[in-house]
């Protein structure tokens, strides 16, 4: 079993977070908790795998638990599991090691498609003696995959979906709606209707640039790399 510290500051958050996590095979959740201290105090007992954790604590922000769990030497595996948006928050998660984020508000199925991701990625990493590189590509592809197996609503494809995703993991910077429709070839309404039903879904982070005058500008950027 998979032993998940669930870490939110909203005890009624916290306890639907942990019965999704029950409702998936080979999940158990072995402890919760509430603020950055009470989650320290879990993961120095040892004995867990996995923590999904919300960045904004009472006391510390997520991303910097992992960071001070880092530079403590926990590689305790983590998914963030927050509100958060805004694309620096996303590359500090990426760059503290979080395998994995999820955006506020989400479904027990866009959790159950990362957990059972996460487990795959387990599977493959303890089936690996040494890698060659089509055994790294499966490894870094696992998670990646999982980005985009959701399933999608109805008038919604597939391959639509995963063309959005390579223009907006290919970017360099956050796309507009205007921008994805012209790199991906789709129609700017198209582009608009899949980007926000995958930013409702929490494969992307949404951000506004504001401009001198008239509405806000949204940008897009994958979050499931």
């Amino acid at each position: 079993m998979i032993e998940v510290l669930v870490v939110d500051d909203d005890f009624r958050v916290a306890e639907i977070n942990a019965a999704y996590v029950a409702r998936v095979p080979g999940f158990r959740v072995g402890a919760k908790a509430h603020n950055a201290a009470q989650a320290m105090a879990v993961l120095e007992k040892g004995g867990i795998d996995l923590v999904l954790l919300d960045h904004f604590l009472p006391d510390e922000t997520g991303l910097g638990l992992v960071r001070r769990l880092r530079q403590l030497g926990d590689l305790t595996d983590v998914i963030m599991v927050t509100a958060s948006r805004d694309v620096a928050t996303v590359q500090a998660a990426m760059r503290y090691g979080a395998l994995q984020y999820l955006v506020k508000p989400f479904t027990f199925p866009g959790l159950r498609v990362k957990l059972e991701a996460y487990a795959q990625l387990r599977r493959t990493l303890d089936d690996a003696q040494e890698a060659g590189q089509d055994q790294v590509d499966r490894i870094f592809g696992t998670l990646r995959t999982a980005a985009t197996s959701t399933p999608l609503p109805k008038g919604h494809s597939a391959p639509t979906a995963e063309l959005i995703r390579q223009v907006l993991s290919d970017a360099a910077s956050p796309l507009s709606a205007h921008e994805v429709a012209a790199r991906s070839g789709l129609s700017r309404s198209t582009a608009q209707r899949y980007l926000k039903r995958l930013e409702e879904s929490g494969r992307l982070s949404l951000t506004l640039k504001y401009g001198e005058t008239g509405r806000p500008e949204h940008r897009y950027a994958w979050t499931g790399r």
